[in-house]
């Protein structure tokens, strides 16, 4: 009779899933608070923003000041980074709790942008700027201050940062977005190829409400006139 053993030896596919180590999933943001109402307020502006204006496309993702985990190694460091504003193109469109690079494909953001502020001003223009360029390899890279406007722009181009050049307006390109990015009223804000300055929803409704009220005077004047053409015709007619 052959002995059962209490606690057999492990599988040989026990032992190789044992030795492998996955990434953790489901990871949660891990960002510190906020500095000013000011930058709160200019996040959440150009998040809007897009989301409204790209409202019928699935394939983007954009968020801001949520953590960016890129790899297992920086996750253990907690040297890992939170965006103020980022872009990731061909990307579900769907609420997260942090984005993993591991979980989405290999996908780092397209776009990102960074709020300067005192305290973050030297990271963001020197290590930041340092790690979208070598490691994260962001095609668009831009920084604002929301109280100096100060405002600068990078695309990436055989694997080095070369300033943007700005149009006569002040406004600055992304070649990955096809928009603009400028500063309107002391906010950073979006305009489009035409140079529309793109709005948020209850802009949109105020300038269809505005117009619509424009196209009625204007077809009730163009009445008047007519019903004042009329009369005279008919006058001269006696």
């Amino acid at each position: 009779m052959v002995g059962l053993d209490v606690n057999p030896p492990p599988s040989v596919c026990e032992e190789v899933t044992d030795e492998i180590k996955f990434p953790p999933t489901n990871l949660y943001s891990d960002e510190p608070p906020l500095e000013t109402d000011f930058h709160r307020e200019q996040i959440d502006l150009l998040i809007r923003l897009l989301k409204y204006w790209w409202r019928d496309r699935p394939d983007f993702y954009i968020s801001g000041n949520l953590t960016v985990y890129y790899n297992e190694q920086q996750l253990k460091k907690r040297d890992f980074r939170g965006p103020d504003v980022f872009v990731v193109l061909g990307a579900e469109k769907r609420d997260r709790r942090s984005w993993a690079i591991w979980e989405e494909g290999g996908m780092y953001p397209n776009v990102v942008i960074e709020l300067l502020s005192s305290s973050t001003a030297t990271v963001d223009r020197g290590a930041k700027k340092q790690l979208y360029q070598d490691v994260w390899r962001v095609p668009n890279y831009f920084w604002f201050h929301p109280e100096t406007m100060e405002f600068a722009g990078f695309d990436l181009v055989n694997g080095r940062y070369e300033a943007i050049a700005p149009t006569d307006t002040g406004w600055l390109w992304s070649r990955q977005l096809s928009l603009y990015l400028g500063i309107h009223q002391r906010q950073l804000r979006w305009f489009s190829t035409e140079g529309q300055l793109i709005p948020l929803p209850e802009e949109a409704e105020r300038q269809a409400k505005e117009q619509a009220e424009l196209r009625e005077v204007q077809a009730k004047q163009k009445q008047e006139r007519l019903e004042a053409f009329l009369r005279r015709r008919e006058a001269a007619c006696r």
